[in-house]
């Protein structure tokens, strides 16, 4: 059966929005986000925040950075926040078991006794902890940033023994206000800002070529479309040209026009550059309809736990 893939001589998906890490775009500020958190954590500051609306391209960054901290140098893990009832129990232990903690405590006091005694380990190897919060807006108790400022308060003389970097939407900043010394100990701060016209078009090509692609199936009204109906947004930007793509092999037209472009938006509601920020529903990353909840209808974080690790191994 032939696939639009076939059609414009694709060897993969250009415009899936899976965070596959051969297709990221090293954008002017992404390479400036990355170079900012990057010397944070390499000079042990302490707690960094990169911002950015939905589909911003937060956890593709989050991953790549991830992907950038060399193992001799760093223990180095990444925390997905899947919902807002967590406790800091809860976070406790998971940090603790991504730092390498072996059967973390149920005791609070015991189990921050863990922590710091492996944080002394990863220290005096020469390495540098750091965590890496991915949907960070997520954490919105006073209770859960009060464990990260406590966090933060374990040091030696030289340094601090951990560094955490929040990525998430622009929430955070109300969330850090819930505990203001916390939010003073926020060493860098930086936004992502949606793609301009020429960010979306060098974009485009660039996942094109990546996948293979012998030619520009989209025209120049075709691309300043997809900017339009997008926002500059990098995942509604994947949406709209795949679609586009399919649609343009249904019809079998060689060239993706603004016509199909317009035609998709409005079939997707999106109301274009001038709107409020498209998929703001969102917001959650996780419905609440699909959440484990144990019998008594509480959250059931050892569920969360199993989904957790299940991510790991993708």
């Amino acid at each position: 059966m032939t696939t639009y893939l076939d059609f414009f001589d694709l060897t993969q998906e250009p415009f899936s929005n899976a965070p596959v890490s051969r297709f990221y775009y090293n954008s002017a500020q992404h390479s400036q986000a990355l170079t900012r958190l990057m010397h944070a954590v390499s000079y042990m500051k302490g707690l960094s925040i990169l911002v950015g609306d939905i589909g911003a391209g937060k956890t593709t960054l989050a991953r790549r950075m991830l992907d950038s901290l060399p193992e001799s140098e760093y223990e180095a893990a990444l925390l997905v926040i899947i919902h807002s009832g967590i406790t800091a129990n809860w976070l406790l232990r998971r940090i603790a078991l991504q730092l390498g903690v072996e059967n973390p405590a149920q005791e609070k006091l015991a189990l921050l006794s863990q922590l710091y005694q492996r944080l002394l380990q990863i220290y005096e190897s020469g390495k540098k902890a750091v965590v890496l919060i991915d949907e960070a807006q997520m954490l919105e108790t006073r209770e859960l940033m009060e464990e990260f400022r406590g966090l933060l308060n374990l040091e030696v003389p030289e340094r601090k023994l951990i560094s955490f970097v929040f990525f998430g939407l622009p929430e955070i900043e109300k969330n850090l206000k819930l505990d203001p010394p916390l939010a003073q100990r926020v060493a860098m701060r930086y936004k992502l800002e949606p793609f301009t016209a020429e960010s979306t078009e060098a974009y485009i090509k660039h996942r094109l070529r990546l996948a293979g692609c012998p030619r520009m199936p989209f025209s120049p009204e075709a691309l300043l479309a997809v900017h339009e109906h997008s926002s500059g947004s990098p995942r509604v930007i994947n949406t709209l040209c795949d679609n586009a793509l399919f649609e343009a092999f249904l019809a079998r037209a060689d060239t993706v026009s603004s016509d199909m472009v317009n035609s998709i938006g409005k079939n997707l509601g999106l109301q274009g550059i001038n709107s409020a920020a498209p998929g703001a529903a969102e917001r959650a990353s996780v419905p609440a309809t699909n959440l484990p909840r144990a019998a008594n209808n509480k959250l059931d974080l050892a569920e969360i736990d199993r989904y957790l690790e299940g991510l790991g191994k993708l």
